[in-house]
């Protein structure tokens, strides 16, 4: 019997070193070059593997850092300001937490951290949440009904808030309303839901990491997507989650939409007010999908 291929396109590690070296030495001017999201992209993902992960170290373990440690993501910021890019977006306003904290450590200095502790969960924040786990279902029946956009966006920020793959935030939005676009969803293997949330890639993003496994980059996207159903529900929507069946399919959008060939569609999940209880559909018990445990 043949055997199943996970290898999903790793590459061997000489390759992938000499794709990290040649990120390495791109000059400032080959940085100040590349597009915009590209170098957004290659500014979050380098902060992330040179300096974050090691201010963490060093902050955790009372260790000193090294004077040089924050000097890569330093040169990323300069050149971000040369670029124009404003200091209030997201990677610079990071980064310039990063750099503050290495610089104290550097200079032996202890970092508290404990503003950015988490909220404690509470007993009935856990309950809620696994209610919220276990009761969300793929519902198929929708009241016609309007879903303000206020809802719709924060359950899509919930996908923006996933885990993600080297900090390169790939994940892109359509969202299509079927009243506005009656058909456009044609072809599906359940009856359209009220509102369709595509879930795409810009995959310029992953030039700052090429070396990428396509499985972890679809993981990428399947992580924004159980956010999605999960906030859906605790927001009060009920949706279902969908795959595209054929390319002709993701060609019409395409075209609709004027996406890019560097946007790539995923999936998508049909929400909306639901009309329908399902029966909870029943899961394995844990103890019998564990295959090894020591």
């Amino acid at each position: 019997m043949a055997s199943v291929d996970t290898s999903m396109d790793y590459m061997p590690r000489e390759e992938v070193m000499a794709i990290w070296k040649a990120n390495m030495d791109l000059t400032d001017e080959e940085l100040l070059a590349m597009d915009e999201t590209e170098f957004r992209a290659r500014f979050r993902e380098r902060s992330h593997h040179m300096l974050e992960i090691q201010v963490y170290v060093a902050q955790y373990r009372h260790n000193k850092l090294s004077a040089t440690q924050a000097d890569y993501t330093k040169r990323l910021m300069r050149l971000w300001e040369q670029r124009g890019l404003s200091k209030d977006l997201p990677e610079y306003r990071y980064a310039s937490f990063l750099v503050e904290t290495a610089d104290k450590l550097a200079a032996g200095e202890d970092v508290d951290l404990s503003p950015y502790k988490p909220t404690p969960v509470t007993p009935e924040m856990e309950k809620n949440f696994f209610t919220i786990v276990k009761e969300r279902r793929s519902v198929r029946e929708f009241k016609d009904q309007d879903v303000p956009d206020e809802i719709l966006e924060k359950v899509l920020e919930a996908g923006l808030w996933a885990a993600h793959g080297c900090n390169v935030q790939s994940i892109r939005y359509v969202i299509v309303r079927e009243k506005n676009e009656p058909g456009l969803f044609r072809g599906s293997d359940v009856k359209g839901g009220p509102i369709h949330l595509v879930i795409c890639q810009d995959m310029r993003c992953y030039r700052a990491n090429s070396f990428t496994p396509r499985r972890n980059q679809l993981l990428d996207a399947g992580a924004a997507g159980q956010n999605i159903v999960l906030a859906a529900h605790a927001a009060g929507l009920e949706g279902v989650w969908l795959t595209f069946p054929d390319e002709k399919f993701c060609d019409r959008l395409r075209e609709r939409f004027q996406l890019p060939d560097y946007i790539r569609l995923v999936t998508y999940v049909d929400v909306g007010y639901g009309d329908q209880t399902p029966y909870p559909p029943q899961r394995w018990d844990v103890k019998d999908t564990i295959l090894g445990r020591y």
